[in-house]
């Protein structure tokens, strides 16, 4: 029975991070434009390859390896508040 569980509470985890970083997103995108809030726009881009992907050219296949984040302030302050919101929500799953 407590498997049965942990799969919703899997799935409802996910699905608050990615709605965190939704929200964060758009607030960014929304705080970029006002003044005094430019400061939750602010966003670090951290990768590897961003700039020069690593490329395998096979002449039949080409393989381009690259992997890019880029994280703003609001993401960061929303992911934290849809964790604890899954805590509160999660604890009747």
């Amino acid at each position: 029975m407590a498997r049965g569980g942990n799969w919703k509470k899997t799935i409802a985890f996910i699905f608050f991070l990615l709605a965190g970083i939704t929200v964060g997103y758009v607030l960014s995108v929304l705080c970029s434009k006002v003044d005094f809030l430019t400061w939750l726009a602010m966003s670090k881009r951290v990768g590897i390859g961003s700039d020069s992907p690593l490329v395998v050219d096979l002449s039949v296949i080409k393989l381009v390896f690259g992997f890019t984040i880029e994280v703003s302030i609001a993401q960061i302050f929303s992911i934290i508040l849809f964790i604890i919101l899954f805590n509160k929500v999660g604890k009747n799953m």
